[in-house]
């Protein structure tokens, strides 16, 4: 189902791609149905138990594509380091291939809330107070990863410790 890399010996491990989407900040979710254009966007998210969160309008683009076709790939870059003088970008990167569903239980809604809040403010102290003010305005996206893998340059292997 899912195209065997090619440049297998650059393959990072599962364990690598699971540890980059913990700690990357953003990544391009590409979306495409039918005869529209592809659609690449983007965001910021929280990976957690297999599955990726997003969080979005109630309306808008994303969602209306999603409403077509639910399968998606999202992108993470680990490390970008071009190198002008060896013509070449020492990279790291993670692509998960899955399905998105819009989270409807409201427990659900308001876990994968606080695992962004968490993720991209773990200071605030009145957290509930904040997911409690912006729940009922907020759409939670959550792709369910069906192939999780990662590639670097050449570079990057040595550089392995």
């Amino acid at each position: 189902m899912f195209q065997e890399m090619r440049r297998k010996k650059q393959q990072i491990s599962k364990a690598q791609c699971i540890q980059i989407l913990k700690e990357a900040t953003s990544g391009v979710l590409a979306l495409a149905c039918g005869d529209a254009y592809p659609y690449a966007v983007p965001l910021s998210y929280v990976f957690s138990d297999n599955c990726l969160y997003f969080h979005c309008a109630r309306s808008g683009h994303k969602l209306n594509m999603l409403q077509k076709q639910n399968k998606a790939s999202f992108c993470v870059i680990a490390q970008d380091h071009v190198v002008p003088e060896k013509l070449t970008t020492y990279y790291r990167s993670v692509i998960v291939f899955g399905h998105i569903t819009e989270i409807k239980d409201l427990d659900e809604k308001q876990s994968a809330i606080r695992l962004l809040g968490e993720k991209y403010a773990p200071m605030l102290t009145n957290m509930q107070e904040e997911i409690d003010r912006c729940l009922s305005s907020l759409c939670m996206l959550k792709m369910h990863c069906d192939e999780i893998s990662g590639k670097q340059a050449k570079e990057c292997m040595e550089n392995d410790d």
